[in-house]
């Protein structure tokens, strides 16, 4: 058993470098929605301590005395390269589990172990040849281990991007996990960290050595599983399906304050719909849509106000329209006028699979409904459809209001065009 993990390095930053050589070698952040975390650095950036989440008027002075570029959040552009990438990827081996945006694992069974160095080698070459975009590639008998000997290969040049945990020689694989803190392992947070330090358990060594029905009576299954994927047994197998999600949820902070009950629900339409969008992706179906509205949590008068209500539907459903309704519906219970609002977002729950959730008992289902039913689902299809041609948001309900119009949108100052997904945007190369 053998497995491979290919991450994108300073993947966000990466991506608009790819379009914008001038960044190259200078250091860059990547924002946050209304231009307000940083989310992405450069190794330039990171190199002057800049911490992930740092807020952006935090550090203003010291982008400005260092030359720090800043850029506006481009996910449509960063999703896209990710597509791209995955699907090179997925050439090199039958079994691909999408991890991430930038990460994806690759089942290497077969693969002959003196032939895995040139095979990591040539996914980078590929993916920087045809993207552009540096990746780094680390291999082991466990995927625990091959996130580990990716963190080697991305910190230490002399594995050149790549390497094999199997091919470092027991002793140095002991030396470099002692200089690894326990942290570094993969599903080990912060607090999971603290309490392994007050056991001594400090560095990823400890935790290799430590015994895992110790660990198990001390922590849980999952902890114990991560001990023995350390000592090289392989226990978390490739997911290939991205298991149906159990919420959906799509919210945004606003670029400025909102008052209206209309502004509100014009971004509640936009979210509902990009919501019902991935439900129905996944061919699932919602039976309750919950939405929450609020202030701002740092203003002092009038005191923070959070307004959240659960709206059960009467038949569970993935319809766009059926959804909005809902969704405006429970905007209407939990509005307060006079208040300036600053975030608002929906929440998709209680999912089941398409014609598994019972429906409404006293329902009658005649010829005349079924008829409606169709439409509205060929209806469905057929958004979708332009969706996936012209990209979300290229068609939406009245009720979302018009782009030129909308109070409520995000702060994105300096946004790169759209790139690959729109034909207005696609850079012209000049010979």
């Amino acid at each position: 058993m053998s497995f491979a993990l290919i991450d994108g390095n300073n993947f966000y930053v990466s991506c608009e470098r790819v379009f914008q050589p001038r960044l190259e070698e200078r250091p860059v952040v990547v924002l946050s929605n209304n231009d307000g975390c940083v989310v992405a650095r450069s190794a330039e950036v990171k190199a002057l301590g800049i911490a992930m989440g740092t807020p952006w008027f935090q550090i203003r002075d010291l982008a400005e005395a260092h030359g720090i570029v800043a850029l506006s959040s481009n996910y449509a552009l960063y999703a896209d390269m990710s597509n791209r990438m995955m699907s090179l990827l997925a050439s090199f081996s039958p079994l691909q589990e999408v991890y991430s945006i930038d990460e994806c694992f690759l089942d290497l069974h077969g693969v002959a172990a003196e032939d895995r160095l040139a095979l990591g080698a040539r996914m980078r070459r590929v993916i920087r040849q045809y993207l552009g975009l540096p990746v780094c590639v680390g291999m082991a008998p466990t995927k625990t281990l091959a996130k580990l000997a990716n963190h080697l290969a991305k910190k230490r040049p002399g594995y050149q991007g790549v390497c094999d945990w199997a091919r470092i020689a027991a002793a140095e694989q002991d030396a470099l996990l002692a200089e690894l803190p326990v942290q570094e392992v993969w599903g080990v947070g912060g607090q999971s960290a603290a309490a392994l330090g007050k056991m001594g358990i400090h560095t990823v060594q400890d935790l290799r050595l430590a015994d895992p029905a110790w660990i198990h009576s001390r922590f849980n299954v999952v902890l114990e599983r991560t001990v023995r994927e350390l000592r090289g047994e392989s226990c978390i197998a490739l997911e290939t399906l991205a298991p149906p999600r159990q919420e959906i949820q799509c919210s945004r902070s606003f670029g400025q304050s909102v008052t209206t009950e209309r502004g509100l629900a014009e971004a509640l339409t936009l979210y509902t719909t990009r919501a019902a969008q991935k439900l129905r992706r996944q061919r699932q179906v919602c039976g309750a849509v919950r939405v929450m509205i609020r202030t701002s949590p740092f203003q002092q008068r009038p005191p923070p106000y959070c307004g959240s209500i659960t709206v059960p539907l009467r038949e569970a459903s993935n319809d766009t329209l059926v959804l909005i309704q809902v969704a405006l519906r429970g905007l209407r219970r939990v509005f307060r006028p006079g208040l300036s609002y600053a975030k608002a977002g929906v929440l998709l729950v209680d999912l089941g699979p398409e014609g598994v959730i019972q429906g409404d008992l006293f329902a009658m289902a005649d010829a005349e409904d079924q008829a409606g039913r169709e439409r509205r689902r060929q209806l469905m299809e057929t958004l979708d459809r332009i969706h996936g041609r012209y990209g979300s948001g290229s068609i939406n309900p009245g009720t979302a209001g018009l782009r030129a119009d909308r109070e409520w949108g995000m702060r994105r100052g300096n946004r790169s065009p759209a790139y690959t997904t729109r034909w207005a945007e696609i850079p012209q190369v000049l010979a």
